[in-house]
């Protein structure tokens, strides 16, 4: 599968874990991380690892920690700066549909956002700064974030490295199997949206 115009394969063939880890910690709790590929890069890593090309165990343990590290990160932001940042115009990297996105999904599944957003595309990166300008308390925030990420890293990698080690040549399989995963991930927003739109007729 291509990432604009570049194999994922290649790319993580070629940035390895420390790069996996840094692409995990951006997309979790920056907000001009919100384009970057967490569900299949992940999914795609752990398929290279069932080929031997990337550590099982280091790869698990450095995703969930950058994935934690990097929604604390997005909180503390949030906390600080939000104000600033969501009254901010479009821009290149910030869009206020975003934002509004993640806003209505927080609201429709509370604290529990946290934990679902790690599995949304877009609103991955704007949960856990929501959080902070919400004043969630950070005791709650933790044990979220952590749960979710640890969810979210295992469910992701050992699913490509359970199909790398039963599927033979995998590799043609892997634009399908990523589509699919991508449809999963939007799932959440399109029922919440069908839901708002009945409860609003």
């Amino acid at each position: 599968m291509d990432y604009f115009g570049v194999s994922i394969v290649d790319l993580l063939r070629t940035i390895g874990l420390v790069g996996i880890w840094g692409i995990v910690f951006v997309e979790s709790g920056l907000l001009v991380g919100f384009f970057l590929p967490g569900d299949s890069l992940l999914f795609v890593a752990g398929l290279l690892a069932s080929q031997g090309y990337l550590n099982l165990p280091a790869l698990i343990i450095g995703s969930i920690l950058a994935a934690i590290l990097g929604d604390n990160v997005g909180y503390q932001l949030g906390r600080k700066f939000g104000p600033r940042i969501f009254n901010r115009p479009d821009s290149f990297f910030f869009h206020q549909n975003h934002r509004q996105r993640a806003e209505r999904f927080y609201a429709a599944h509370g604290p529990i956002t946290v934990v679902l957003a790690r599995f949304v595309p877009f609103i991955r990166a704007f949960a856990p700064i929501l959080a902070g300008v919400g004043q969630m308390p950070y005791r709650r925030f933790f044990c979220y974030n952590v749960l979710g990420g640890v969810l979210w890293v295992l469910s992701m990698t050992l699913l490509g490295y359970f199909l790398g080690t039963v599927i033979a040549d995998i590799d043609r399989y892997i634009l399908p199997i990523v589509g699919l995963i991508i449809v999963l991930s939007v799932l959440p927003i399109l029922v919440t949206f069908l839901k708002r739109s009945r409860s609003t007729d």
